[in-house]
């Protein structure tokens, strides 16, 4: 086999398994504003982007037809309650695949603690650079820039040293 064959052929291997939530794509980002999104919460909270300067936050594009989505979950969850009082915030994206009875019903079976919201017209995905695998996340810092994107499960210990760095900067 060539190596162009064999490099084309590991670099599909990752996108597959990123897709299948079996590991994430960790990318260091250029860093850059994060894009300027405007929603409603479920709760009825008007939310954006640029609202949210000043804090840490977690973006994350999810789905509750993701199971990879459905299985981190839990430590979005963990990792809301360990940095939240240090000024730290989640915002859980629901997919505009996704239907608004479906994540309101998983957001209290779950009692998901941080903002929950529903693209539904994909436009926020789309600001985000067209995020089409979930789950996607976004840590962005306290100025509102992008630091990192993960595609599919992401490596935690490494987003809690991020944050802990950020939180105490």
């Amino acid at each position: 086999m060539n190596a162009k064959l064999i490099v084309s052929i590991s670099a599909l291997a990752v996108a597959l398994a990123a897709a299948a939530g079996i590991v994430a794509i960790s990318k260091l980002t250029v860093i850059k504003p994060a894009p300027e999104v405007r929603f409603n919460s479920l709760a009825g909270e008007p939310l954006s982007t640029s609202g949210l300067r000043g804090k840490v936050v977690l973006v994350n594009f999810w789905g509750t037809y993701c199971a990879p989505c459905i299985r981190e979950m839990p430590k979005v969850v963990e990792t809301y309650r360990k940095f939240a009082a240090r000024g730290y915030e989640t915002l859980a994206v629901a997919t505009r695949h996704d239907k608004l009875q479906n994540v309101a019903r998983f957001v209290t079976q779950h009692d998901l603690p941080f903002k929950v919201a529903l693209d539904s017209s994909g436009e926020a995905a789309k600001a985000f650079g067209n995020v089409r695998i979930t789950p996607t996340m976004f840590l962005i810092d306290k100025q509102g820039r992008v630091l990192r994107r993960y595609i599919g499960q992401p490596n935690w210990t490494e987003i809690h040293e991020l944050v802990e760095r950020e939180l105490g900067s």
